[in-house]
């Protein structure tokens, strides 16, 4: 097999070019203006366009929507810096209920990132978890909207079963732009659940977030140790050997760079110096799941 290219790759139909790495801002907020936009220019430098946020992120910690007020400032502070970048957010999560798509609250919950980013409009917006309560046909009629509002170039869904997307697909008038399942050399699940292959069937990008397992790169283990020997062989850091994993299925999955120090962000740039074989790719496959392939 090749190694990923960092030429950029089309978001979904949306007509949106995007850059093959993503950065995330789950852990973003809670930093001062100047530390948030090093993060942010470190990712720039390598050539990361698509970034990736939501309105809950930063509940943990300063509160709900204030990684998006962050970005905000950054965004205010240097406007040049927006205009280099494919901006996505998410919306849908409230804690304690949990999930609200309803028309009334997805449309507000669109309005109040808008104001707490600063803009008019963002490239991608995305429904962050399924709302079982909300019928897909209302789903997708309030997303329509959105679109035809012009606050939304393109959207998408996070979490979602392939089963789900479907449903949606359905009624959308226009096709998903991007999946967001979770992806990792230690979590295999979309290349069972069929979520990969729908997305490869449609044409959608799939970004997949916790590419390095929720921290468990730096745990003892079958697949860490496959990944760390990759990386050796390779002259690249665990971390970019996983990213590299990630992006050679043929699902061209999106990887979801998640670190906040700006030196580690650098580091996804060697992701692109990574061939895996088959029997490699297949070897760490089979680890993540704990059983051999027939």
């Amino acid at each position: 097999m090749t190694a990923p290219t960092p030429e950029p790759v089309p978001l979904g139909k949306s007509g949106i070019s995007v850059s093959p790495i993503a950065w995330g801002m789950w852990r973003f907020a809670g930093v001062d203006v100047a530390t948030a936009r090093a993060r942010i220019e470190a990712a720039l430098e390598i050539g990361i366009t698509l970034f990736d946020t939501a309105d809950i992120y930063g509940v943990d910690g300063p509160g709900f929507g204030s990684a998006e007020e962050l970005f905000g400032e950054v965004l205010a502070e240097a406007p040049g810096l927006g205009k280099q970048m494919v901006i996505a957010t998410k919306g849908g999560i409230i804690p304690g209920v949990p999930y609200d798509s309803s028309a009334a609250y997805l449309e507000a919950a669109l309005d109040a990132s808008l104001r707490r980013m600063r803009l008019d409009h963002v490239d991608l917006w995305q429904v962050h978890r399924p709302d079982i309560l909300t019928h897909p046909e209302n789903l997708a009629k309030t997303l329509a909207r959105m679109v035809e509002s012009g606050k939304v170039r393109a959207v998408g869904v996070s979490n979602f079963t392939a089963a789900q997307v479907a449903a949606l697909q359905t009624h959308l008038p226009f096709p998903l732009a991007s999946v967001q399942p979770e992806f990792s050399p230690w979590f295999s699940g979309p290349v069972w659940d069929g979520v990969l292959d729908q997305a490869m069937a449609l044409g959608t990008s799939v970004l997949a977030w916790s590419t390095l397992g929720g921290g468990r790169i730096s745990q003892a283990g079958t697949v860490t140790s496959l990944i760390e020997a990759k990386a050796e062989a390779s002259g690249v850091t665990p971390a970019a050997a996983a990213y590299a994993w990630v992006m050679a299925h043929p699902a061209r999955p999106i990887p979801i760079v998640g670190s906040q120090q700006p030196a580690r962000i650098k580091e996804a740039a060697a992701a692109f110096e990574v061939e895996w074989t088959r029997a490699e790719w297949y070897e760490v496959l089979q680890a993540s799941t704990g059983e051999r392939l027939p």
